[in-house]
């Protein structure tokens, strides 16, 4: 109980400083402000570093220069349109919009309550974040708002849902059941980093196959652990507004003929998907990038998706009557992101401005040149690099861009001590996605601000943040552990892909 109390008060502490911090407008604002200075306070004192792969001299760039002045006018509106998730999030939202106000998600989260027994509730929801990042970034925004209601509906706190499928769809990014889209990513980076030591090895896509599956399980017990032993008692009693609707009733005979309707709809629009993959020439098949048309237009499908389904549900139940109800209805979701917009405005030109400072570059190369020069070697080595990259994770959002950064330089160095290059990712992996959840340089932080901002209008930065931090500690821990765990044990971490290499001689 006194370890309990001890946290709690840790937790509160994150809380009250971060929620001292102003509107998260406000600070976006002036992280701007920060950056601008910082960068010519230190391009001033001519801080550089060499890129490790292409040799070239990477300097602070000042802000305050001619050039960038004109570029942060210039590019404004340009670094608006370009936010990463401001399409995703507004295009999906027109979609999950009609489903939601017809009354299909309502409908559903009333079926699926009756389904899924309460005592596996939170482990199915976490299990789906994790299963989610094969859609890429979808799972933010279909899912983290779906996790919240799910939990209003039964009488449990929103902001603890949110916070399970935020946890298992960012903080296990790295986890899944199959391969994803970043074991390519990764891979194709380990390689070229692994060519420097040894001109003919691969890292394959299954280089991590193994952990990452047995991983998806780890991190489902510790996400629901979290959830029903911290956040939940932390988060305390939840009483819903009268503008939150979260009673759920026995389903009309009209509603149950609308989630039929619904379902139909569905499985037919589903089908029609599944034809673009029956021929070689298929719409959603290429010769050369498999699946790539598939994935590129994941965001307009599930906006379809939810647009067709939530219209055939809402006609069927009588809670549409005509296309203005529709547009009524699109209308009122646009118009509840109005928060989020803005956000969005501010928060891409800090991490516009931040890029452009060479800021989060200096600071990546400069921490992987200090571990190395550390001299650490063996299961210390690999926790410091787990460390390492999760720091860096705080000021650079990429996976892929750290790794680039990171791979060329401790991929050959753990080769040279005799680790293969498919450790190296693995343990990276671990610290890449633990302190996603922790991070407001995510671009997605906003996104589940705006989310719990439907809960709790006066949410800030310290309150999420100090509800994801004991997920961030606890998948940072255990992974960590099962990580030394198979090294201990041999296990190799997927098909081919040994823990443990040959160390090159001096000759090769």
């Amino acid at each position: 109980m006194a370890t309990k109390g001890k946290l709690s008060g840790i937790l509160d502490r994150v809380e009250r400083i971060g929620n001292r911090l102003p509107d998260p407008i406000t600070l976006f604002l002036i992280l701007c402000g920060l950056v601008v200075i910082s960068s010519w306070i230190l391009a001033s004192m001519g801080l550089s570093v060499v890129h490790p792969v292409s040799q070239e001299t990477i300097a602070v760039d000042s802000l305050l220069s001619a050039k960038n002045i004109q570029r942060m006018l210039h590019e404004m509106v340009s670094n608006f349109s370009a936010f990463p998730p401001l399409g995703l999030v507004l295009v999906t939202m027109i979609g999950i919009g009609v489903a939601e106000r017809s009354g299909l998600v309502a409908a559903g989260l009333t079926k699926l309550v009756m389904a899924v027994p309460q005592s596996l509730l939170t482990a199915t929801l976490v299990f789906a974040g994790i299963s989610a990042n094969v859609a890429a970034d979808a799972g933010y925004v279909v899912l983290t708002p779906l996790g919240a209601m799910l939990f209003a509906a039964v009488g449990r706190h929103p902001l603890a849902g949110l916070a399970a499928v935020f946890a298992g769809v960012s903080g296990g990014f790295s986890a899944n059941l199959i391969v994803t889209s970043l074991d390519p990513l990764l891979g194709g980076i380990s390689t070229t980093a692994a060519q420097i030591i040894d001109p003919s090895y691969v890292v394959d896509v299954t280089a991590n196959f193994y952990f990452n599956f047995v991983s998806t399980f780890l991190l489902v017990i510790v996400g629901t652990f979290v959830t029903h032993r911290i956040v939940e008692p932390r988060l305390g009693t939840w009483s819903a507004g009268e503008d939150v609707d979260t009673e759920l009733k026995a389903l009309t005979k009209d509603e149950q003929k609308g989630l039929m309707a619904a379902c139909l709809t569905l499985l037919g629009f589903t089908a029609l998907v599944l034809l673009g993959f029956v021929s070689d020439d298929g719409v959603f098949r290429d010769p050369k990038t498999g699946m790539k048309p598939f994935m590129d237009a994941l965001v307009p499908l599930l906006m379809l998706g939810f647009l067709l389904a939530g219209v055939a549900y809402g006609v069927v139940a009588k809670t549409i009557k005509s296309d203005k109800d529709v547009s009524a209805m699109t209308a009122d979701s646009m118009a509840s992101m109005g928060g989020y917009i803005v956000l969005a405005f501010v928060a891409a030109q800090f991490i516009a401005y931040f890029s452009w400072s060479n800021i989060g570059m200096v600071t990546a190369i400069s921490g992987a040149a200090a571990l190395k020069a550390i001299g650490f070697t063996g299961l210390p080595l690999i926790l410091a690099f787990i460390a390492v990259s999760a720091g860096l994770n705080l000021l650079i959002g990429s996976a892929s861009a750290k790794w680039a950064i990171m791979g060329p330089v401790f991929v050959p160095m753990l080769m040279l001590l005799g680790y293969s290059p498919e450790l190296a990712q693995a343990a990276y992996r671990i610290g890449d996605s633990t302190t996603n959840i922790i991070t407001p340089l995510m671009p997605y932080f906003p996104v589940i601000i705006a989310f719990a901002k439907k809960y709790d209008k006066s949410i800030g930065l310290g309150t999420l943040i100090a509800t994801m931090l004991p997920y961030s500690v606890g998948f940072f821990l255990m992974w960590a552990v099962m990580l030394l765990v198979w090294m201990v044990f041999g296990i190799p971490l997927g098909p081919d892909a040994p823990l443990l290499i040959e160390p090159p001689s001096a000759s090769q």
